[in-house]
């Protein structure tokens, strides 16, 4: 399954994609590492849980794709991988809804590929999976990931309290959501658009 719009393209995640994976999560590290998730100190009676390799997360990814509960996607912009993407936590019967995590390159922020690879995936999700609502949580200082939200038009609905363990504590994020009623068109369609607004208007000669 590929979903591509321009030169944004959605894609499974593959073993063989280790290499640029890496290089780019190391090229990343520290712009990435207030917004990543980590693992809490274990409980007394509670196991140690270590951060898993390249291969370990693949095959969960997988596992939990097998199983319908997860969509994991990498990003590519004009066909080198350039960030990451999953559709995480699908649940059916009477909610039918998941949420959206995502990362991306800093080389390629602010070009419209995060806004993009958002919309690709809730169109899959809305239009060809059935699901009806999409979550996106996102830290409150986190402005770039909040800027993708907003440009697509979700809606803020409130504030978890140290809802996930990021950079070594619990820390408070914002819900955004959107449901399927409210973009019967696509969220791509409305993205392009929002894009279209943006552009600066073509230069014209003296």
């Amino acid at each position: 399954m590929v979903l591509a719009d321009g030169d944004v393209t959605l894609r499974p995640i593959k073993m063989r994609d280790q290499r640029a994976w890496r290089e780019v999560n190391r090229r990343n590290r520290d712009w990435l590492r207030p917004w990543e998730a980590t693992i809490p100190p274990p409980a007394p009676w509670g196991p140690v849980i270590h951060r898993p390799t390249y291969r370990q997360m693949v095959r969960h990814l997988r596992a939990e794709a097998n199983a319908g509960r997860m969509l994991p996607f990498v990003i590519e912009y004009r066909g080198r991988l350039v960030g990451q993407l999953t559709v995480a936590g699908i649940t059916w019967g009477s909610m039918c809804a998941a949420h959206v995590g995502y990362w991306v390159d800093r080389d390629v922020a602010g070009r419209g590929v995060m806004p993009t690879a958002v919309a690709l995936a809730v169109d899959h999700c809305f239009l060809k999976v059935g699901l009806h609502r999409i979550e996106v949580c996102i830290r409150p200082e986190n402005g770039p990931s909040r800027r993708v939200v907003e440009k697509l038009g979700f809606r803020e609905e409130g504030l978890r309290p140290r809802y996930l363990h990021i950079d070594g504590a619990w820390r408070d994020h914002l819900v955004f959501a959107l449901t399927a009623e409210e973009i019967p068109e696509g969220l791509l369609r409305r993205w392009s658009r929002v894009r279209r607004k943006e552009s600066p208007p073509p230069a014209t000669a003296p």
